[in-house]
């Protein structure tokens, strides 16, 4: 290992928290809920909550068996902490992931202190902590936020463990621990991105009397420890349905076949990785050179097996989705800030520069579409011109003008700061200022303020039938919302219980809708209209509330 300077003091990981804290909070409690994964994991902890069965994942009444419990359990101990189980108040959901986001970063900085020293930690947990990507995902109530920090976490273990096979037990420990953690997080994705990093180190080095390092004897049963009392008891509660489910379907199914619309060609992740990763993009890009040279080191070997190996298996899969290859950011990071931070610079030979100039173009387009995704959103979906949206578009502009002007003529320190100046901009004009302010795309709200402000009952139940989203169903209650199956069911469901429920119907399923409630004797009177933009599906959405009137009356009545 090559270590530069000095550690990181209480005061460095306090600046390094706060800054954190400033990039990937705003936005957590403004942004509505999104569909539709996130807003289904929090139905299922609501109803988890609500029936004080942890075993068993439902939405509804249907079986979710996409992932395990764990970041079901970890969601229903922030609401419970925080008290917001009634409230249904999305930000509860959120904190697994925004701490999840916040354990990555800071064991990045670690991990890059550890290596490079105190000005590359700081640096690496920056541009993870910056990154579109890792923004996003600290913003949502999913599972791969913590899957990052579990996925982090081991490859820290192995990691100290290749470099130094006689060490401390906490490295096994922490290594079995999180292999095991993140078992209960999203299953055995885990076991395939540390696993093809310890494949490839076996192969490149054909060295094997290292692993004995990691304890399997004792490590082993710690794995299973915390992993087989759960899966036991759900395939005895599923009778075997959650493996044909999570393995056969979700898991497998992803490798040979796209599901869900998530397809991509071999190159995908390259294609989006500008942005993904964006801004620290730029500064992985220009370390390639210098990680080739020092390949033979062996901390840059392992950094190389964390993130190849990976990155080519999730190019093969046949569902992609950008954020699939988050967990190999760490490393990227590192890599990143060793080509700036480490003593004895390597110059590039000229067709290198070459290469270097033609994608700092093409990163700077980049930059210049997240500077815009601002002011530019609001005024193409609202019609709204935000002058302090608009500067902070010029701001991000500006930063990343001088990253790459100050990385290319040698002030790199210089241009990662300006680098990670840029990336907090973004993130905080995107999360923070501009997507909570998206209220066409922004439907489930606007409902729920509806039927609160019609309903006649202390609750009110929903029918809804064109508008099927789960954001709608964790708002409002999944026990109070009907997902009605079309039209004619909507009216059924009203007529059933027409003094405390309402109907949600799209124009386009007025007349239907209309008409069987007429057969049922029952005189709809339209409430309220929303409408809006169905981004799930890009449908655009004209949706009425409608009440249950009364019965019309004949003639002599």
């Amino acid at each position: 290992m090559i270590a530069t300077g000095p550690r990181l003091g209480w005061k460095g990981w306090l600046i390094l928290v706060g800054l954190s804290c400033l990039i990937l909070l705003p936005g957590i409690s403004s942004l509505p809920p999104v569909d539709r994964d996130e807003a289904r994991y929090a139905v299922a902890t609501s109803q988890m909550l609500a029936t004080g069965d942890f075993i068993d994942i439902r939405f509804q009444e249907e079986q979710r068996y996409l992932q395990p419990a764990g970041i079901y359990w970890l969601q229903s101990l922030a609401v419970t902490l925080t008290g917001t189980a009634d409230d249904r108040a999305i930000w509860a959901h959120r904190i697994p992931s925004f701490l999840g986001i916040l354990a990555a970063v800071l064991m990045t900085g670690a991990l890059a202190t550890r290596l490079y020293g105190r000005q590359a930690g700081l640096a690496a947990a920056l541009l993870v902590a910056t990154s579109f990507a890792v923004g996003f995902e600290a913003r949502i109530a999913k599972t791969d936020a913590m899957l990052l920090a579990t996925i982090t976490a081991a490859h820290i273990a192995l990691m100290q463990i290749y470099l130094k096979p006689l060490g401390h037990w906490w490295r096994p420990a922490l290594f079995w621990a999180a292999l095991g953690t993140g078992m209960m997080i999203k299953g055995p994705i885990i076991l395939l991105f540390v696993g093809l990093a310890l494949a490839a180190l076996l192969v490149w080095d054909r060295k094997l009397a290292w692993l004995t390092a990691l304890k399997p004897l004792w490590g082993v049963p710690l794995f299973l420890a915390i992993v087989l009392p759960w899966y036991v008891a759900i395939g005895i509660v599923s009778d075997g349905g959650f493996y044909a489910e999570a393995v056969g379907d979700s898991l497998m199914g992803k490798v040979g076949e796209s599901q869900q619309s998530h397809a991509g060609p071999f190159g995908y992740y390259l294609g989006l990785f500008s942005l993904t990763f964006w801004p620290g993009s730029l500064f992985f890009a220009y370390a390639g050179y210098w990680t080739w040279c020092n390949r033979k080191e062996a901390a840059v070997r392992y950094l190389i097996a964390w993130i190849l190996p990976g990155w080519i298996a999730y190019e093969l899969i046949a569902t992609k989705l950008p954020h699939y290859i988050m967990p190999l950011y760490p490393a990227m990071a590192c890599l990143a800030v060793a080509a700036i931070f480490v003593p004895g610079q390597i110059r590039a030979p000229f067709w290198v520069r070459i290469g270097a100039g033609l994608y700092g173009a093409v990163w700077l387009a980049y930059s210049a579409l997240v500077a815009a995704l601002g002011p530019g959103g609001l005024y193409w979906i609202e019609g709204r011109v935000s002058p302090m949206l608009i500067l902070a578009g010029v701001l991000i502009g500006l930063a990343a003008v001088a990253t790459l002007t100050l990385y290319l003529t040698g002030r790199r320190p210089a241009a990662l700061i300006a680098g990670v100046v840029a990336g907090g901009l973004g993130a905080v004009t995107v999360y923070g200022n501009t997507l909570p302010r998206l209220e066409t795309f922004w439907l489930t709200p606007r409902i729920v303020a509806a039927v609160e402000a019609h309903g006649a009952c202390e609750t009110t139940r929903l029918v809804t039938s064109a508008f099927r989203e789960p954001s709608l169903v964790f708002r409002h209650g999944p026990y109070d919302t009907l997902l009605a199956d079309g039209p004619a069911g909507a009216a059924d469901a009203l007529a059933a219980d027409p003094s405390c429920s309402l109907a949600l119907i799209d124009a386009a399923e007025a007349a239907p809708f209309l008409a069987r409630a007429g057969t049922l004797s029952l005189t709809p009177q339209a409430l309220a209209v929303i409408e809006g933009q169905n981004y799930s599906n890009g449908d655009e959405m004209a949706l009425t509330l409608y009440r249950a009137g009364p019965a019309p009356t004949g003639p002599g009545e």
